[in-house]
This record gives structure tokens, sequence and C-alpha cells, in this order.
């Protein structure tokens, strides 16, 4: 073999093992790649989910809170709807009580189950409102009827046709009043 031939062969060899050696470097270049891009994709995954866990734990937190919310109110103003359907009953008994003689045995007793019934509902939060001689508040009181009189200031309540009432801090059942012009 001549030294041309040799010096080609050489080289050939040289060229070769440059490919072989740059194919590897390829190969390790494209599987660190891949484990790079796999490594990502999961960090990105990975950030989804616990996106979506305090999502879903924060609803956890509101939901649990709003229950709790509702089962107070619903226990603090549990009454309501017995006190509304027996105000009229109570509005009865004012009425059999108005301008009658105390000393009357019968009226007595009406009485003293009128004043019973009156402290159940105390002691579950009812109370009356406070209207009589105080400024018209349209919160709390219907005006049905106006009526001028001398000496009293305009827009005050002059007469209470049926008493309003509040379960704690619930309007129950407004008051209808008479209102001074």
């Amino acid at each position: 073999m001549s030294k041309k031939d040799k010096n080609k062969k050489v080289e050939e060899q040289e060229i070769k093992v440059e490919t072989v050696e740059e194919v590897l470097a390829e190969v390790e270049l494209s599987e660190t790649e891949k484990l790079q891009k796999t490594i990502e994709e999961l960090q990105q995954e990975v950030a989804i989910t616990k996106n979506a866990y305090y999502k879903a734990y924060a609803d956890t937190e509101n939901l649990k809170k709003r229950l709790l919310n509702d089962a107070e109110n619903a226990n603090k103003y549990r009454i309501q709807s017995f006190a509304q359907s027996i105000l009229p009953a109570l509005d009865a008994l004012e009425i059999a009580l108005a301008g009658k003689d105390i000393a009357d045995p019968f009226v007595k007793g009406v009485k003293l189950t009128y004043d019973q019934i009156i402290q159940a509902l105390t002691d579950e939060g009812i109370s009356q409102i406070e209207s009589i001689n105080k400024p018209f508040d349209p919160n709390f009181e219907n005006a049905m009827l106006t009526e001028k009189i001398e000496g009293i200031e305009p827009n005050m309540v002059i007469e209470v046709l049926q008493k309003g009432y509040m379960l704690k801090d619930r309007l129950l059942r407004a008051a209808l009043v008479k209102v001074s012009e």
C-alpha cells in the first residue's frame, strides 16, 4: 500500500471516529433534551395540580363557612315562623283586654295568659317596637293614617294601630301607626 493510500485510510478512520463521537454526542444531547422536556412537562403538571388543589381547598373552606353561617342563622331565627303565626292571637288578646276591668277573674286570666305568651316570646329574643311619641321610621313602621294635631311636630307617631315586633336584629312585623302632619 502506498503512503497515499495509507493516509487516505487514516483520514477515513479519523472521519469515522469523529462521526461516531458526533453521533454519540447527538444521542446524549437528544436524551438530555428529552429528559429536560419531560421534567418541564412534569413541573407544569405539578403546578396545575397544586393550583387545582388550592382552589378546591378554598372552595371547601368557603362552603364550610357558609354552612356554619347558615346553621347559625337557622338557629338564631328558628322561631320566626312560629312567632309570625302567633302574633294575630296576641293582637286578639290585646283587643279582648282593651278597656276591661282587671278585677274580673276572667279578664285577669286572659291578662295572665297574654303576659305569659309575651314573656315566652321575649325569652326567645322577640321584642315590641316602641313607636309612640317617636319620629316615624319607615324601616320599622307603616303609616296607615295621618292627622294634623296642634302642638305636635310633624312626622311623629301619635297612635299605634297594630304593634310591631323585632326578632333579635330582624324585623318580624312592622308596626301600623298614625302619624302627625
